[in-house]
């Protein structure tokens, strides 16, 4: 995928086309680094400035650094998590999400409603519940839930009356159903009884609804999937620790362009193997209006010479070493010297608006080269 990357953005900046050229190269090569991200289209920005939600920035933040670049790859159950925000705008405990944003190709693998739990009310009178029990049951029947066969239960359990925050359950059969079924989403019905399951009115305990409550409390649907989409085979993981060849990221370096001297491209052959930065700008590409972060990663590429003999700062696989010794002997006709090409790769996150203005957090394969080798 990063060898992808990496032609797209050259094809993207060549040197001295006509206009006319540009253009149709510039419009193609995006439109395959759109698929690199598994899209057809850029998403549409949000038409005025929104928020996202602060549990899909701290979740960025703990699964990526600031590039983007994957911490740990086994923090995420799958690679896309999207987060969906309550349409109805009730006063009741009813919740409905609209799900239409969801690729049919994914497998939903847990589903979480995320409430924010406001400050109890004060109750009158000498029986004061310290807890209450806190029901989730799946919508059934959307005009008669109360009635027998109306409404199933999803999840329960006890929850304070002396603090506010957020509280999370589980709900994931119901998110399978709705998928399977789009006719079939009647929305969550949310209940609050005190510890023995009996009614209370008004009840002690509120959630906070999509109506009249800041945009920072209200309730969410939080989807963890897989698309089925992983990287090659080159071995993949987390941000490491490559002291020789981690040099910083700049805060913006142009992509290299084509079209660069004999003498230049003469030099390079002469460097051994080694790792180069190689920043791609979200911005530059025109994609900052859809992407919350990171705005741009290194990428970095692959550039030097395999001369023989090859030592072991260069990485060399067994089959490189024995190529190597074969062309440097001239034993075979036709045989090369080895090449200079990412023997690690990592994975990038992005965080992102989809088309309904949902948060989306999806993770890609193979897009930074970690380091290189003669292969």
């Amino acid at each position: 995928m990063l060898r992808t990357v990496l032609l797209l953005l050259a094809l993207a900046k060549t040197a001295c086309p006509s206009p006319a050229s540009v253009a149709s190269r510039r419009a193609e090569a995006l439109k395959k680094l759109l698929e690199v991200f598994g899209m057809e289209d850029p998403p549409a920005p949000p038409t005025h400035f929104k928020q996202p939600p602060q549990y899909m920035v701290d979740l960025f933040n703990t699964v990526a650094n600031a590039d983007g670049v994957t911490k740990n790859p086994d923090i995420l159950e799958g690679n896309t998590v999207r987060s969906f925000l309550e349409k109805t705008h009730s006063e009741e405990m009813r919740f409905l999400f609209v799900l239409s944003s969801m690729a049919k190709n994914e497998k939903i693998l847990t589903a979480e409603l995320h409430l924010f739990r406001l400050w109890p009310r004060v109750t009158d009178g000498p029986k004061r519940h310290h807890f209450c029990q806190v029901s989730v049951y799946q919508v059934l029947e959307k005009d008669k839930p109360d009635t027998p066969g109306g409404k199933k239960l999803l999840a329960a359990r006890l929850v304070s009356l002396q603090t506010s925050g957020w509280e999370v359950f589980a709900i994931t059969p119901a998110v399978r159903d709705w998928t399977e079924d789009e006719s079939s989403n009647q929305g969550l019905l949310v209940t609050v009884q005190d510890p023995a399951g009996s009614p209370l009115d008004p009840p002690p305990l509120q959630f906070a609804s999509g109506r009249g409550h800041h945009e920072s409390k209200k309730p969410m649907l939080v989807l963890f999937t897989d698309d089925g989409r992983r990287g090659a085979s080159l071995l993949t993981a987390g941000f490491p620790d490559l002291k020789p060849q981690a040099p910083g990221l700049p805060a913006k370096m142009p992509v290299p362009k084509l079209g660069r001297s004999r003498s230049t491209r003469s030099l390079d052959r002469l460097r051994p193997c080694q790792r180069h930065p190689l920043s791609v700008d979200f911005e530059e590409i025109g994609w900052s209006g859809w992407i919350i972060s990171p705005r741009g990663y290194n990428a970095f590429h692959c550039k030097g010479s395999c001369p023989f003999p090859l030592g072991e700062n260069m990485r060399p696989t067994n089959h490189a070493t024995v190529q190597s010794i074969i062309n440097a002997l001239k034993l075979s006709e036709g045989v090369s010297s080895p090449c200079c090409v990412p023997d690690k790769l990592f994975s990038i996150n992005l965080l992102y608006f989809d088309d309904d203005e949902n948060v989306v957090l999806k993770q890609y394969d193979d897009m930074v080269a970690g380091s290189c080798g003669c292969h």
